[in-house]
C-alpha cells in the first residue's frame, strides 16, 4: 500500500515537474522496418534499417529532446519499444506510447510520451470507397489526450497520409485527397465538441501548403475551425523538411498544425526545422518539433 502511495506521488511531481513548457515533435523515420533497401551498395530484401542510420535518428531526436514526439514510418510494436529504450539510454525516457494498425501493415504512425496518455481515441479502420472499391485511410488516424500537469490536457492526432508513389490500384493524388477529407472530418469533430481544445495535428502530409489535402486540413482562416500551419524554420531560415533524391527535390511536406486555443500558446522562437549536420544519415524527413506554454493564459 505505502509503495502504491509512493508511486501516486511520483506521478503527481512528475506532471509538476517541468511542464510549464514542453516540447512537441514530429519525425518520419524512414522505414524503421524491414524492408527493401541498399545496404553498403547492394540491393537487400527485407532488410533492417542499419544501424548507423539508427544510431543517427536517435542523435536527431536527442538533439530536438522531445517531451511527446510522433513518429511515421515506424514498424512493429517491437521495433517501436526498441526506439524507446535507444532513447531512455541517451537521456530521453517516453516511457508511454501509442501504435496504431491501419491499412499498412509494415508502416506505422505512433507516439512516445514523457506524460501519461489518459484518453485513446485512435482509428486504425477508417473505410471509404474509391473507384466503386472499399479502401481505408493506410495508416489510420493516432488520436491520443495527454496529462500534461493537473490543469493542462493535449490532444494530438496523427497522420500520414499515401505516398507520391504511383500504385495500380487506385491515383495516388486522390487516395490522398480522400484521407485528409476523412482525417479533416475527425478533426473538425473534436474542434466542434470543445472549441477551446489544446489540439495538435502532426505527420507527414506527403503534399506541399498548396495541394488540396493539406488546404482541408488547415480549414478556412477566420473561422473557429481553422487549424493554424506553424511556418516553421531551420537556423538558416529554410522551411524544407523532405529530401526526394530520385527527383533531386526539397520540399515542406511534414506539418504541425495547432487549434485556435493552443495557437496563443506557442512560443515561437523555440520552435522550428532540425538542421543537424547527421539529419540525412537517419532519414530523408527532417523532425520538426514547437515549444508550447502550458501555463499560457488562453
Amino acid at each position: 500500500m505505502r509503495g502504491a502511495l509512493l508511486g501516486l506521488a511520483g506521478l503527481f511531481l512528475c506532471l509538476q515537474a517541468g511542464a510549464e513548457e514542453i516540447v512537441v515533435a514530429s519525425y518520419n523515420v524512414q522505414n524503421y522496418l524491414p524492408t527493401d533497401r541498399t545496404v553498403n551498395g547492394k540491393r537487400q530484401k527485407s532488410a533492417d534499417k542499419p544501424e548507423s542510420e539508427i544510431q543517427a535518428v536517435v542523435k536527431v531526436i536527442s538533439a530536438v529532446k522531445p517531451d511527446i514526439l510522433g513518429l511515421c514510418e515506424m514498424g512493429d510494436e517491437d521495433m517501436l519499444a526498441d526506439l524507446q529504450k535507444r532513447l531512455k539510454a541517451a537521456g530521453i525516457d517516453l516511457p508511454h506510447r501509442e501504435w496504431v494498425r491501419g491499412g499498412d501493415e509494415e508502416r506505422h504512425v505512433c507516439l512516445l510520451s514523457r506524460f501519461p496518455i489518459v484518453a485513446r481515441n485512435s482509428r486504425g479502420n477508417v473505410p471509404f470507397e474509391l473507384n466503386g472499391r472499399m479502401e481505408r485511410i493506410n495508416r489510420g488516424i493516432l488520436d491520443v489526450t495527454v496529462q500534461v500537469n493537473p490543469n493542462y490536457r493535449l490532444r494530438l492526432v496523427g497522420i500520414h497520409l499515401k505516398s507520391r508513389r504511383k500504385v495500380p490500384e487506385y491515383d495516388e493524388t486522390v487516395m490522398r485527397a480522400r484521407e485528409a477529407w476523412h482525417v479533416r472530418r475527425h478533426v473538425e469533430g473534436l474542434l466542434d465538441a470543445d472549441p477551446k481544445i489544446h489540439l495538435v495535428v502532426f505527420g507527414d502530409f506527403n503534399d506541399t501548403k498548396n495541394e488540396y489535402p493539406v488546404r482541408e486540413l488547415i480549414g478556412k482562416r477566420g473561422t473557429n475551425k481553422y487549424m493554424m500551419d506553424l511556418w516553421l524554420h531551420d537556423s538558416r531560415k529554410e522551411r524544407w523538411t523532405h529530401y526526394w533524391k530520385t527527383a533531386d527535390e526539397y520540399a515542406r511536406i511534414d506539418f504541425l498544425l495547432v487549434s485556435p486555443a493552443l495557437a496563443k500558446q506557442v512560443v515561437f522562437e523555440k520552435s522550428g526545422i532540425n538542421d543537424s549536420p547527421f539529419w540525412n544519415e537517419a532519414s530523408d524527413h527532417r523532425a520538426i518539433y514547437v515549444a508550447i506554454a502550458t501555463k499560457k493564459k488562453p
